[in-house]
């Protein structure tokens, strides 16, 4: 009873949080449409310290309902001055509020490649493109067949898109299994791995396309969590008693994957690449589970 309560104060506050910054997210986001590049910069940076704080608060917020364990090693090197690419697996949406908070304040604020389409979403679509989370558009394989002059567009589209990030630092977040492990789809898989989905190299191989010129290193991110992977609820119920946090730090200089989707070697050799990371994470999340 204690803990439900504790779960239901917990998403009051999120709540709050949210809404107490959202007010002035939305009206940056309207002003920064006048097409004036100073003023622009200038609310972006206004937008960047509003997001900024929101995950500040959430963690006070998490601090006060919970007594969480942060097992994290790997954030010494990091800066807010550099452009990052991060990867992670990817368990619960609980994943999403461990990232934020464990790299608040020592990253540029996480954004994450979103479908094109999504732009449109009412307030949430003009609250992402203020706050420069990039909109990619991808052409699907039938329909470039049918139209063949459109081949290499939807990446030059996203590349001049993510122009604003040449002279401004940004992390780039990128769950490459393309969903949540679940036993269900790790048995679909034929389980590959014993604690992760197969890794889609697509997705990361798009995002080094379109910036790879501009993004300097790879954090390859594994979470775990020891007592088993958590709900939502859970979380905010204050049940999580303990999570662990291991971060590699990659150069992207040799390993940008070239003409991904038209060479198939480059294709072959950048999945085996991502998938020796991905086996490498398997064995770092063996060594956590038998750590306990």
């Amino acid at each position: 009873m204690l803990r439900n309560l504790i779960g239901v104060l917990s998403i009051l506050g999120y709540a709050v949080n949210t809404f107490v910054w959202f007010v002035p997210i939305m009206i940056f986001s309207v002003l920064k449409l006048i097409p004036i590049r100073a003023w622009r910069t200038l609310l972006t940076h206004g937008l960047d310290g509003c997001a900024s704080a929101w995950v500040r608060v959430n963690t006070i917020n998490q601090n006060l309902t919970g007594h969480t364990k942060w097992d994290v090693i790997g954030l010494e090197q990091l800066s807010r001055k550099d452009w990052y690419l991060i990867i992670a697996n990817h368990q619960s949406w609980v994943d999403i509020l461990v990232l934020q908070r464990i790299f608040s304040g020592k990253i540029p604020f996480l954004k994450f490649f979103l479908k094109k389409e999504l732009i449109w979403v009412p307030f949430l679509g003009l609250a992402w493109w203020a706050l420069d989370f990039p909109f990619m558009r991808r052409y699907k394989r039938a329909f470039l067949e049918k139209k063949p002059h459109l081949k290499g567009k939807d990446l030059e589209t996203t590349r001049k898109a993510c122009e604003k990030f040449r002279h401004k630092p940004v992390s780039i977040m990128n769950f490459v299994e393309g969903t949540r492990r679940t036993p269900a789809k790790q048995k679909a898989q034929g389980m590959p791995f014993k604690h992760l989905l197969t890794p889609k190299a697509g997705g990361v191989a798009f995002v080094l396309g379109a910036m790879g010129d501009k993004l300097h290193k790879l954090l390859d991110v594994t979470i775990h969590y020891p007592q088993g992977v958590p709900t939502f609820w859970d979380f905010v119920c204050g049940k999580v008693k303990e999570v662990q946090v291991r971060i590699s730090i990659m150069s992207l200089d040799n390993l940008l994957p070239g003409n991904y989707f038209e060479d198939a070697k480059q294709r072959e050799a950048f999945q085996q690449w991502l998938n020796e990371r991905w086996q490498l994470k398997d064995q770092t999340l063996s060594q956590l589970s038998m750590s306990r």
